[in-house]
């Protein structure tokens, strides 16, 4: 059934597409027939995060402001910045017309049609600025690769790869989420660096920080940038930086912008002296070093070097069965938890990794500057950074990286190179989050369509360059179907299911680690040894 809908989605999109191909409405029927696909979705799967947000919108509706950060009937606490806590204000008085029984907080795990309705619907209408967004980002890229056949723009693969970008589809209208709505501020904070309206990017950075904290790891490269190329109006001519040229004026009034987002965002918790408890909330270390599903990065990795040592070891009867730590890290708990041969991690441990991992590419941005395109790859370079050695990281958080990608792939064979292995990796890495059976086929689906038009769009837009992939690059991609098959198929019908049942989800998390890792690299290196811009015109 699901099959059905998908295909029907599909055609009415590609039929859109054709009676505007060559118009100027190509963009519209692009987004068009992903809200159609959207729509589709809404009797899927959804996970806890679904009475995540329905109770944030009762806690948010039915409580007053000093008990926002207090209230825990639910173990669903809320744990996202003000500026969502608002959002979600908002959302509830809408949601008011619809079922004003969602609306109360002791109605744990409430549901029915018109809760799901509205709150599938609500995603959808936010994407909206997530729309917009991309629309602006395609007015940023070099236009120069610009070919006679629409679907060959570097503009329009571009609008396909983040407005039908599959990790959206499935976390924001299967699993449940406003990542959509979210990356559309920072698109557009993105784009208005490159349009040099500096203070319009700094103001939606700041909005989008007090949106969702995770974005903090992505500061340095606005900071760094807005200093080095905003702050100073001018370079020598070897591209460094001419000091007399530091604009007191503009550092005061991107000082201000931040100051009074922040005073708008924290001032009333201030006030009733809640400080300390919003950021207890928000950064909750209590939680374990990977989440219920490893992400695939260096932990990933870690972890699974310590699960086989320690099935060795059990095996050879080299570990005391009694002595090895019960959380498992594979069991869905988010506790704090030790390793069983290799040294238990703390959260400083994370934090020193990720800053010595984020350093290099902001020292580049500040001593090596190559304008918004080299703002954006720092910003590229600490979103990974932080997914790799990061505390407690969601598998979720692969977006922050994949979607600002998506920017630099259509202009550069290499970076195109990168964005593939990163995205496919990136993307199969998610496959855990939708483990019903009915969803099989649909994230089998998506995923493929997705991944062969980026390929082969990609492959198209730079045929008179050198191969996108060498043969490692392709036997390693083409590993994922085999580790499917495995994971999905096979695994299930061996007796290895009870005895090891974290198998699948170990081979998956550190296959694609490789691959994540890999594209981290390649990105970090074209970065360090990319030229510099050359003499910086008085701005």
């Amino acid at each position: 059934m699901w099959l059905n809908w998908l295909k029907t989605s599909g055609t009415t999109a590609m039929a859109a597409l054709g009676t505007v191909k060559g118009s100027s409405n190509w963009f519209s029927a692009l987004a068009l027939g992903v809200t159609l696909l959207k729509c589709l979705l809404i009797p899927t799967y959804h996970s806890t995060d679904f009475e995540v947000h329905r109770n944030w919108l009762a806690i948010t509706h039915s409580l007053p402001l000093s008990q926002w950060y207090y209230e825990a009937t639910s173990e669903w606490t809320l744990d996202y910045p003000p500026f969502f806590a608002w959002f979600e204000y908002v959302l509830s008085h809408v949601a008011k017309y619809f079922d004003q029984e969602m609306l109360k907080v002791h109605n744990l795990n409430y549901f029915n049609s018109t809760t799901l309705l509205f709150q599938r619907f609500s995603v959808i209408f936010t994407d909206v600025l997530f729309v917009y967004a991309v629309r602006e980002c395609c007015k940023c890229i070099d236009g120069r690769k610009a070919s006679k056949d629409l679907t060959e723009k570097p503009q329009f693969i571009l609008s396909v790869l983040l407005l039908w970008n599959f990790g959206l589809l499935i976390v924001d209208h299967i699993h449940f989420q406003y990542n959509g709505f979210l990356s559309g501020i920072m698109l557009l904070s993105i784009a208005r660096i490159f349009q040099k309206r500096h203070i319009e990017g700094a103001f939606l950075f700041a909005v989008l920080l007090h949106f969702k904290h995770i974005y903090v790891y992505v500061a340095p490269a606005y900071g760094i940038y807005l200093l080095r190329s905003y702050c100073f109006t001018a370079s020598k001519p070897d591209g460094s930086v001419r000091w007399n040229s530091f604009s007191f004026i503009r550092v005061i009034s991107l000082g201000l912008i931040v100051f009074l987002v922040s005073a708008l965002s924290l001032g009333p918790f201030l006030a009733l002296n809640q400080l300390p408890q919003v950021f207890s909330r928000l950064f909750p270390f209590k939680r374990g070093l990977c989440h219920a599903y490893w992400a695939p990065n260096f932990w990933a990795l870690y972890n699974s070097v310590d699960k086989v040592l320690s099935v060795i070891g059990l095996e050879l009867k080299l570990l005391d069965p009694n002595k090895i730590p019960k959380a498992s890290m594979t069991s869905g708990l988010v506790q704090q938890f030790e390793h069983t041969v290799l040294p238990s991690v703390t959260p400083w441990a994370t934090v020193i990794c990720t800053l010595i991992a984020i350093l290099p590419s902001v020292f580049c941005l500040w001593f090596k500057p190559q304008g918004p395109r080299g703002f954006l790859r720092c910003l590229i370079l600490c979103a990974l950074s932080s997914f790799m050695f990061g505390w407690h990281v969601h598998e979720k958080a692969i977006l922050l990286a994949i979607l600002p990608m998506s920017l630099l792939s259509v202009e550069k064979a290499g970076d195109a190179s990168v964005f593939l292995i990163l995205t496919t990796t990136g993307h199969y890495s998610l496959f855990p989050l939708l483990f019903t059976t009915p969803e099989l086929p649909i994230k089998i689906l998506l995923m493929l369509l997705f991944t062969i038009y980026s390929i082969s769009s990609l492959m198209t837009l730079f045929r008179k360059e050198r191969p996108l992939f060498n043969w490692m690059e392709t036997f390693y991609l083409l590993g994922l179907g085999p580790l499917e098959v495995c994971c999905e198929f096979v695994f299930p019908l061996t007796s290895w299911k009870l005895k090891y049942p974290f198998i699948p989800l170990l081979l998956t998390s550190g296959y694609c680690a490789v691959g994540v890792t890999y594209a981290w690299c390649r990105l970090y290196a074209s970065m360090l040894t990319g030229p510099p811009v050359g003499k910086t015109k008085k701005r």
